[in-house]
């Protein structure tokens, strides 16, 4: 098997992140992942989850024979492919970000609401009100799901050449769906226009004067690693040394960067970790190359639908350019064999959910030339990333060869 693919060391990473000492890069990871660390409490962040219809951990398994195929002592994967009966994990920063950037608008405090239905009508007083995203599906999903909770309207844009299949489940939680002519950036942008006084916007990504909400979002992903923290605590687990998350606008990544990689090397919790990004939406790769944010100037048409970014978020950057170790960037045939392989271990995962895995094995099978390959080991323990589930059941059943009989 030989696909498409690249492996970098990020040249932006701090030294305790690479791995080459410490000195005074560390010092700049600290104070990035110092303002993280004080703008939420993660405690606060699970408790309003917990109050959401449906909440539950998602899992955290090993998967031993995947493992030996890849060549590392262990593979432990956090699986999102279902969260609030949704099919990824981005209900977690769309919800929080939501509930934060409404708490800001009301007059009054938010206070003692024990279920979304008093919270709901807590909030009628902002009524009409609409919750508009942009997306490349799950994100504006969760967003249009919340706004349903809440009584509130959604407006969501997406890229041109979205599915059918991603537009009809948005529009199932009730929103209106407009599709842009362009890419992702363009969704961004129109979306931008419609803040006001009735109308918040709620992006992962943020832009000049726009940084509170996409800052929320990364906070909200916090339940995650809440989650493998107390998971690995039960099996007495000392924690993985690579962790590998995919990129696109760099919110989760972020999140795992802080997690990870704000502790010094060697350090009970500390692990490298490596970002997956698609070929011809590699942002953050040729970002951290060029050592400046950068926006590609070619169509981003991946499989991996959900990184198809032309552009990291600012208020991400700095904690990706600094945590993360390095960068692999893989072809859609990569995600294709990655889908396959979790679905022989019996999990869902979609085209964009399985790019973790995807740049592990292209980094594993093509890569141990590389200087990024001296990073995972035959000892090493892995933890990868599922984010989505099959989020479009035809592309994913069209991967397995499958079809839906009746």
């Amino acid at each position: 098997m030989s696909f498409g693919f690249r492996a970098v060391l990020n040249p932006l990473a701090d030294e305790a992140t690479s791995g080459e000492g410490s000195g005074a890069g560390a010092v700049v990871g600290a104070e990035v992942a110092q303002e993280v660390t004080d703008s939420a409490d993660t405690d606060e962040v699970l408790a309003f989850h917990r109050k959401l219809p449906g909440y539950e951990p998602t899992p955290l398994v090993s998967l031993p024979g995947l493992a030996d195929s890849l060549g590392v002592r262990e593979l432990l994967v956090k699986v999102e492919s279902t969260r609030f009966g949704l099919p990824a994990f981005k209900m977690l920063g769309a919800s929080w970000a939501t509930y934060r950037a409404v708490r800001e608008r009301m007059a009054e405090a938010l206070d003692g609401w024990a279920d979304i239905e008093e919270l709901a009508n807590l909030l009628k007083p902002l009524l009409p009100f609409r919750l508009v995203a942009a997306t490349d599906g799950n994100h504006g999903r969760a967003v249009a799901r919340m706004a349903r909770w809440l009584g509130f309207d959604a407006l969501i844009f997406v890229p041109s050449g979205t599915t059918g299949a991603r537009i009809d489940a948005i529009a199932s939680e009730g929103a209106q769906v407009v599709v842009v002519d362009g890419g992702y950036d363009e969704a961004v942008a129109r979306s931008a226009e419609e803040a006001g006084p009735r109308c918040l916007v709620i992006s992962d990504t943020s832009w000049p004067g726009y940084a509170d909400v996409p800052r929320w979002v990364i906070e909200g992903y916090g339940t995650m690693f809440v989650e493998i923290d107390d998971a690995l605590a039960r099996a007495a687990h000392d924690g993985p040394d690579v962790v590998v998350v995919p990129i696109g606008v760099g919110a989760l990544a972020a999140a795992t960067a802080t997690r990870f990689s704000s502790r010094p090397r060697g350090d009970a919790g500390s692990a490298t970790v490596i970002g997956v990004e698609p070929t011809d939406a590699a942002c953050a790769t040729q970002s951290a190359l060029a050592g400046e944010l950068i926006v590609l100037g070619e169509p981003q048409r991946s499989i991996m639908v959900g990184l198809n970014c032309g552009t990291p978020s600012p208020i991400a950057w700095p904690r990706v350019s600094k945590g993360i170790a390095g960068f692999v960037t893989i072809d859609d045939d990569w995600a294709r064999a990655a889908v396959r392989a979790l679905a022989s271990c019996g999990i869902e995962a979609g085209e964009t959910g399985a790019a973790a895995l995807g740049g592990l094995t292209a980094l594993q099978r093509q890569g141990r030339a590389t200087q990024l390959a001296e990073v995972v080991g035959d000892e090493s323990s892995v933890l990868v990333f599922v984010t989505e589930g099959a989020s479009d059941l035809p592309a994913w059943r069209t991967i397995l060869g499958t079809e839906l009989i009746g």
